[in-house]
């Protein structure tokens, strides 16, 4: 491996805790595997409609896929008639994209490279949906940068419109320690997902893939309810909770969690408020 293909994370790895670290993460080498990780066809089966049936529910039409990686929920919702543009923060992600887009129903992705703190410089429009999916927000590092990404993807938002964010379980791995199911998200087999270092500041993640290759990343162990608070601050009206796609659970079972945050305002004799565990 030449040293372009190699991750760089310096002398001491677990020191490397910044949100924009990232962009040099996503190498050539790491991105053109990241499609064996997921394996599409076994999460389009594993995850089914889920997404699209929330979607639906609330007549979005218009959605913003803002980590959209290699293209796999972009691609399913243009499937399904989705009017879609496709973000991320990694010009490779993005060129890997595209290719799919072509390859996987022949659809030319509308796609913007961006930093989600400055998503309104860089995106224009509004929308009735954005989606932030494969555990993609825990990128980011600091409290600011969170708050201030989840304003700009409020301020994007149409006024009855929704955001679906989803992250790993970082509670029951902080505090039961790691296992996985690899049912919903990591499909790929013979895939090691793992992590190496764990403490509450820092979730660094080993990718081992069959031919030996190895990849890391570095992301910030978001504990749920903490991130429930931080949409509800923004401005976000109501939030439900999934486990794995379920809406009822044990708090320590989900592999993943998946947050469905409301804009639209409604009082309390409505029904407006949490939902969700």
């Amino acid at each position: 491996m030449t040293a372009e293909e190699r991750q760089s994370f310096g002398k001491d790895p677990v020191k490397v805790r910044e949100t924009d670290h990232y962009k040099i993460e996503y190498i050539k080498s790491f991105v053109e595997k990241w499609d064996e990780l997921i394996d599409w066809d076994s999460r389009s089966q594993s995850e089914g409609d889920f997404f699209i049936q929330q979607l639906k529910q609330r007549g979005a039409r218009r959605v913003l896929d803002v980590a959209t990686g290699t293209g796999f929920h972009s691609v399913r919702l243009l499937n399904e008639g989705f009017e879609v543009v496709s973000v991320d923060g990694s010009a490779q992600m993005l060129a890997k994209a595209f290719e799919n887009g072509l390859a996987n129903g022949g659809h030319i992705l509308r796609t913007v490279l961006a930093d989600w703190r400055w998503l309104n410089r860089d995106v224009h429009g509004e929308f009735d949906a954005i989606i932030c999916l494969g555990n993609s927000f825990t990128h980011l590092f600091s409290e600011h940068d969170r708050r201030k990404t989840l304003a700009e993807f409020y301020a994007m938002l149409s006024h009855d419109g929704v955001l679906i964010l989803d992250q790993r379980n970082y509670d029951a791995i902080l505090d039961d320690g790691y296992s996985s199911k690899h049912t919903y998200y990591y499909c790929g087999d013979d895939i090691d997902v793992a992590p190496e270092h764990i403490d509450e500041g820092l979730a660094r993640f080993r990718y081992r893939f069959p031919d030996g290759s190895v990849f890391h990343l570095n992301m910030f162990p978001l504990r749920k309810d903490y991130t429930r608070r931080l949409m509800r601050e923004v401005g976000f009206q109501r939030i439900e909770t999934y486990g794995d796609f379920q809406q009822t659970y044990r708090d320590e079972d989900p592999d993943f969690f998946i947050h469905v945050a409301e804009k639209l305002y409604a009082s309390e004799d409505e029904g407006g408020g949490e939902a969700g565990a």
